[in-house]
Formats: structure tokens, C-alpha cells, sequence
């Protein structure tokens, strides 16, 4: 059995992009599932998060593209386990922004990441992309390696744009691929006492039809106060209306 890649992706930043990689693969942790986190954004976040701090890790996401030869071994290096929660993960650096001139010359540079997930796949049950928010070759890599790209979308109306260019992007690369790139939106940040994020969700419902998950992430504090301890929402809150929610995608997830 190989393991099912999902890539998180919007190129909008401040929609709980990096908040749903690392809460859904706690959840789907806790529903037994093997699950391997790979932070693809130079910034960071996930890393920082989760307390790997790239400056002080001696080998991150960056070796595996910076390779001139693939080496099945440079998941040993890189991969670490995440102490307290038993998840595997992969830390992102500042120096992934190198790549659009590191692999300009290169041939296939947007089935590295596809390539080299061979080695490891049969590990896990589920892989975790969380993307860079714009266009490069860091965020063609996860969606030509994916299996599901997941659009979290905050509820209002200037997320949209973010949504449409996305889509741009996923056409873009639906031209090159043999097969079009399944993605599912999923709303994040949602205010039922607000009627514009009612108006808006309403919207990308009826924009989207079945491309989106019958779970609503809700707008909760505990996913701050979990973000200032370095920890995800289950590690403070366990049966918080946030960790309930992801609990619920990562079944709807199970079930694709």
C-alpha cells in the first residue's frame, strides 16, 4: 500500500493553510494513521511551529531538491520525529527560494518531489504537503506529486481571489499532466454570527458544487493559544469545537 499525498495549498496567505497540515495530520495521528508532514514553504512556518527550527537542523527539505543524483538514503537525514507526537516531519528552510535558479537548468524539475516519494511512500498512510503561496517550483512539485490537493479558503469575499488564482495554477498544470489534479476546497475561519461569511460560503458552495468538504473549520482561540505553545489544538484542547472539526475532515478524508 503506498501512502495517499496531500498537498495544502492557497496562494492567499492567512487562511489556515499551515494550521490545517499540521491539525489534520495530528488527527489523522490520533485515527491511527501513519502520517509524514513536509513543510514546503521557505518561511517555515510548520517548522517553526513545531519547534524545528531550520537553522539548527542539518538537513532539511532543501537537500532533497539540491540533489544532483537521486538518493533513496536522504530520507534518512532528513526526515525527524517530532518528540511529543510521534509524527514524522520534514522541515522547510529559507533556502527552498534558491530553487527557481538552483534548478533552472535542470531537466524534469517538476517530478522531483514525485520521484522521490517512491522511496518512502510505502511508510505511511498519508503525506502532507503545506505549500508555498506562490507559483514556483516548489509548489508545482506538490501539486504534479499529489493525490488530493486540499484549497483551505477563509470565509470572505477577498479569499476568493486567492481561490481563483489557484485555479489558474492547477490549470496550468493540468495541461502537462495525464490526469487533472483532484482538489477539494475547505472553508477555515468561519463566523456563523457573520452573515458575509454565511454569504461566502454559500458562494464557493454553489461555485464548487462536490469540490468541497462537507466539513466548516470554525473560527476557534484555542488554535492561537495552541499556535503561541508550539503545539496543534488536540496537545491543549482535545474536545475544543477546532479539534472536533479536523477530527471530522480527516475522516471525510479517510473515505475519498
Amino acid at each position: 500500500m503506498t501512502a495517499k499525498v496531500v498537498a495544502i495549498a492557497n496562494q492567499k496567505g492567512g487562511v489556515g493553510k499551515t494550521t490545517t497540515a499540521l491539525t489534520l495530520g495530528a488527527a489523522l495521528s490520533r485515527l491511527s494513521q501513519r502520517v509524514l508532514i513536509m513543510d514546503m514553504d521557505p518561511h517555515a512556518n510548520a517548522s517553526i511551529h513545531m519547534a524545528f527550527f531550520p537553522e539548527e537542523t542539518p538537513h532539511t527539505l532543501y537537500d532533497l531538491f539540491a540533489e544532483k543524483e537521486h538518493d533513496p538514503a536522504i530520507w534518512e537525514r532528513i526526515i525527524v520525529r517530532h518528540p511529543e507526537s510521534e509524527r514524522d516531519f520534514v522541515t522547510g528552510h529559507i533556502r527552498l527560494s534558491e530553487l527557481e535558479v538552483d534548478t533552472k537548468d535542470r531537466p524534469n524539475k517538476g517530478l522531483i518531489l514525485r520521484e522521490a516519494l517512491k522511496d518512502v511512500s510505502g511508510r505511511y498512510d498519508y503525506i502532507l504537503l503545506d505549500c508555498p503561496p506562490h507559483v514556483g517550483v516548489l509548489l508545482v512539485n506538490a501539486l504534479v506529486a499529489c493525490d488530493l490537493l486540499i484549497i483551505p479558503v477563509q470565509t470572505d469575499f477577498l479569499a476568493l481571489h486567492g481561490l481563483r488564482l489557484i485555479f489558474d495554477t492547477v490549470r496550468m498544470i493540468n495541461r502537462v499532466m495525464p490526469e487533472p489534479v483532484r482538489f477539494k476546497a475547505l472553508a477555515t475561519m468561519y463566523d456563523r454570527r457573520a452573515s458575509a461569511c454565511r454569504r461566502v460560503l454559500n458562494l464557493i458552495r454553489k461555485k464548487l458544487q462536490g469540490n468541497m468538504f462537507n466539513t466548516v473549520i470554525n473560527t476557534d482561540t484555542k488554535f492561537r493559544e495552541a499556535s503561541a505553545q508550539g503545539k496543534v489544538i488536540y496537545d491543549i484542547d482535545p474536545q475544543s469545537r477546532g479539534a472536533t472539526e479536523y477530527t471530522l475532515l480527516a475522516k471525510e478524508i479517510m473515505q475519498l
